[in-house]
């Protein structure tokens, strides 16, 4: 049984607000979706709870220069990085192991099965440091929501494991949208992939630097929908259902990896060329979803 639920892009040409996605059992591989429905945000597979039952935590983050830098991202098990209107970036950060107090700037995830501020009040406030509406933040213990302490990529079928044999040594990566690119480099010193965004380290909203554990860098098809913004925006569709080509990034390097999904409501598989599992390395997962 698994409920899936992504961070659909999809909605009409009307305000928006902004909504805490749960999931509620098994967090799939999430993806833009247009208004078709195709996408994991628009299905549920026998949802059996919310808040304190739900075993995955997914808040959608602002990714604007306004809204950084972010709060709680750095306890997050997986961040998803997605396009959407105007060729920017929003995240999706996932959380599992553990819970920090506060998370935000929340933007809108167009959820079905969400708890917006109208269903949660005392989960929500408005930060006094930034103007709306880039300064909506989340109590996840007022939903309420507990950390499992598992972690989440166990939802995605992924684990952590040795590396795959060979690969090739990379310092740097960038993955570019039309007005947005998110930069991974390699620190051997932290054993991470420090993140950059725009062209500045990203960091928390205590100092510290941002960084991955493993990328995943997925090649998809990001294409006009039938949706867009109040600002005549057009809304992009990524389609994570189907296969093509991804590279994995850890320790150091770069390894050539392929990428499966047979629907929305299955995992997505990472593997080798030679079809082998490819295992993560220890620490948080970061996929980006790349146009191709």
């Amino acid at each position: 049984m698994s409920v899936a639920r992504s961070n659909a892009s999809a909605r009409s040409r009307t305000p928006a607000a902004a909504l805490l996605t749960v999931l509620l059992l098994v967090l799939l591989a999430a993806g833009c979706t247009g208004g078709d429905g195709s996408g994991p945000e628009s299905r549920s597979s026998s949802p059996s709870g919310t808040g304190a039952d739900a075993k995955v935590l997914a808040v959608k983050i602002d990714n604007v220069a306004p809204a950084r830098p972010q709060t709680g991202l750095d306890q997050a098990d997986i961040v998803y990085v997605e396009q959407v209107e105007a060729g920017l970036s929003r995240l999706l950060a996932v959380y599992s192991s553990e819970l920090p107090p506060v998370i935000g700037p929340v933007r809108s995830a167009r959820a079905l099965d969400a708890v917006p501020p109208s269903a949660a009040p005392r989960a929500y406030f408005r930060g006094p440091e930034r103007p709306a509406p880039h300064n909506l933040y989340l109590r996840p213990e007022r939903i309420p929501y507990a950390a499992s302490g598992t972690e989440a990529v166990e939802a995605l079928g992924l684990r952590f494991g040795p590396a795959p044999p060979g690969g090739r040594a990379e310092e740097s990566r960038t993955v570019r949208f039309p007005s947005a690119r998110t930069t991974f480099t390699w620190s051997a010193e932290r054993g991470r992939w420090l993140v950059s965004m725009d062209g500045s380290p990203a960091r928390t909203s205590e100092g510290g630097r941002l960084g991955a554990a493993t990328v995943i860098v997925q090649d998809v098809t990001v294409r006009p929908s039938a949706f867009g913004d109040r600002s005549g925006n057009n809304t992009p569709f990524t389609e994570t259902v189907g296969s093509g080509t991804a590279h994995v990034l850890r320790d150091g390097k770069a390894y050539e990896a392929r990428w499966a999904r047979t629907s929305a409501d299955a995992d997505t598989a990472f593997t080798t060329p030679d079809g082998e599992r490819i295992d993560l390395a220890s620490g948080p997962l970061w996929i980006v979803y790349a146009p191709r």
